[in-house]
């Protein structure tokens, strides 16, 4: 059975989703709670809202921290990647351990995993995250200090959002209201 919660953090109502063997899904802030449950029941039709367990306090604090401005490690945040393919968890992975603030590019990740021709494979396993912000996927960037893609709502604007909060060097090179 997979349950869900929404929280408030400085930016709007975000949520996250869980089973018996972990996360299986984190959903990132709207404007306002009927917009959140809404999107977020579109990816988990079948979840049930219930109170946020013990388990997965911290990373909701954390989550909310890090909204805003602060940098909390959400490494301990436990996923279930039961239904994640071997690639994406391996990017996934890598993604985790970028810091806040700090960003790595597709191809850099393609070369942590063997091979700088499968920075496109990166960018498509990124695009299929479904823990955005517990598995950073705003703080990988396209080559030459361009933000690269994001599947999110709202775009390149959101993951230039999220990036600006966290102080990144990626956000503040780029003009946010061209």
């Amino acid at each position: 059975m997979m349950h869900y919660a929404l929280f408030d953090t400085a930016i709007g109502w975000a949520g996250i989703a869980w089973g018996d063997l972990g996360l299986v899904g984190v959903h990132l802030p709207e404007r306002d709670p009927e917009t959140a449950r809404r999107s977020f029941l579109r990816r988990f039709p079948d979840a049930i809202e219930a109170p946020i367990p013990p388990e997965h306090t911290r990373t909701v604090e954390d989550i909310g921290a890090l909204m805003r401005g602060e940098k909390p490690d959400l490494l301990h945040a436990p996923l279930d990647l039961s239904r994640t393919p071997e690639f994406h968890a391996k990017v996934y992975e890598i993604a985790r351990a970028i810091p806040p603030g700090e960003t790595l590019t597709y191809g850099e990740i393609a070369v942590q995993l063997g091979d700088k021709l499968l920075a496109r494979d990166v960018g498509q396993a990124l695009g299929k995250n479904p823990w955005p912000i517990v598995v950073p996927c705003h703080r990988v960037t396209a080559a030459g200090g361009k933000p690269g893609g994001f599947s999110a709502r709202g775009g390149v604007n959101t993951k230039l959002k999220l990036l600006g909060i966290e102080g990144a060097k990626a956000a503040a090179q780029t003009d946010l209201f061209a």
